[in-house]
Formats: structure tokens, C-alpha cells, sequence
């Protein structure tokens, strides 16, 4: 091999590298829509997963529009507390995020999430089409089957109507809130049990 030959492949070599580095754009990317009680404590089990580029905080799962923190905690909604995952299907999967999930709280208790109960924090996850719901319950399935629980999984799956991003101070509420009270009394020994990191703080 030439040393231009050489040259021009390593070229190549090294632009396939980099092209593979690259994360997946936005029109690859793939969301799923889902609740297990309070959601800073989601967002933080999500943002730790391989593969998950954003969670967003928000409502799902009702019929109400534009509804509030205040009106979904005190249940004055039909609205369950909620997160969006933004993934990558290169470095992740729908089944891989779902049979996560089914191990991040009791989802044979359908009356919300300890120390949250109310149809506010229930246990939810909500497809976009067909081929969703088919990778859903199959992994429901799966995690019925398992021997890890002894009661039937009580978790709703139900299509998406609409995903409502909550307000502004809720978005990484963990990462940015470390010292709160019940950050420190729920979600620290949570993420602890799943074996996950405590998000970093923005610099």
C-alpha cells in the first residue's frame, strides 16, 4: 500500500468512526411516554439509563387540557404524573427502557407509588401506536412470568393522547435540588436500591 493509499484509508476508516460517534438525530430518535409516581424520581431512574438522551417532566394519561402541578398533585385531574424519554434506538430499546421499568417500584400496587398514592402517581405507561403496545405487553408479560412478583401487574397502558411538559422548576428537580427534604428521604434511597447514580448537579 502506497503511503497516499494509506493515507486516503485511514481517512476513510477514521470519518466511519466519527459517523458512528455521532448521536442520532432528531428525526431518529424515539420517545415513550410513562409514570411511576412522583416524577423527579423518574426522571432520575431514566436519565441514568444508556441509550436516553432527555426526560421531561409533565401530565399524561387524562383528559383535561393544560393542566397544572397544583391541580394534578391535589387530583383535581384524570392526569397521572408523567415523564417523556428521548432515546436513541441505536444505543437502547423500547424493551430494554419497559423491562426497566418494571423494576423501578410496585407495579402490582395500581393506587400510585410509596410514599405517593392517589390516580396521580399511579403506575402507567402510554403507547403511540400498534407496534408499541405489541413490545409493551410482551415485556409485561415477560415480568409477570418471572417469579419476581406474587400479585398480578396493576400498571395502566393505555394509547397517548397527549403528553403536557410541567412547569419549569420541575425539569431535573433532583440534579438540581439535591438538598431537598424529600429528594433526600425518597428518591436518594431509590436510586441507591436500583444501583443507580445520583444525577450530577449543572456546573
Amino acid at each position: 500500500m502506497t503511503a497516499f493509499s494509506w493515507i486516503k484509508h485511514s481517512t476513510s476508516l477514521l470519518a466511519g468512526i466519527v459517523l458512528l460517534a455521532q448521536p442520532a438525530s432528531a428525526a431518529e430518535q424515539k420517545k415513550l411516554v410513562l409514570g411511576a409516581g412522583c416524577f423527579w424520581c423518574v426522571e432520575a431512574y431514566f436519565e441514568a439509563q444508556p441509550g436516553v438522551i432527555e426526560v421531561v417532566s409533565g401530565y399524561a394519561g387524562g383528559d383535561s387540557a393544560n393542566p397544572t402541578y397544583k391541580e394534578v398533585s391535589a387530583g383535581l385531574t384524570t392526569h397521572a404524573e408523567a415523564v417523556e424519554i428521548t432515546y436513541d434506538p441505536e444505543k437502547t430499546s423500547l424493551r430494554k427502557l419497559i423491562d426497566f421499568f418494571w423494576t423501578t417500584h410496585d407495579v402490582t400496587n395500581g393506587n400510585g407509588v410509596a410514599p405517593d398514592f392517589g390516580p396521580q402517581y399511579r403506575s402507567i405507561i402510554l403507547y403511540a401506536n400498534a407496534e408499541e403496545k405489541a413490545v409493551i405487553e410482551a415485556s409485561k408479560q415477560a415480568y409477570q412470568n418471572s417469579g419476581k412478583i406474587n400479585n398480578p401487574i396493576a400498571t395502566e397502558i393505555k394509547a397517548l393522547d397527549r403528553f403536557f411538559k410541567a412547569e419549569a422548576y420541575h425539569q431535573d428537580y433532583v440534579k438540581n435540588n439535591p438538598n431537598n427534604s424529600y429528594v433526600q428521604a425518597v428518591t436518594v434511597p431509590k436510586l441507591k436500591k436500583l444501583g443507580l447514580p445520583f444525577p450530577k448537579p449543572q456546573s
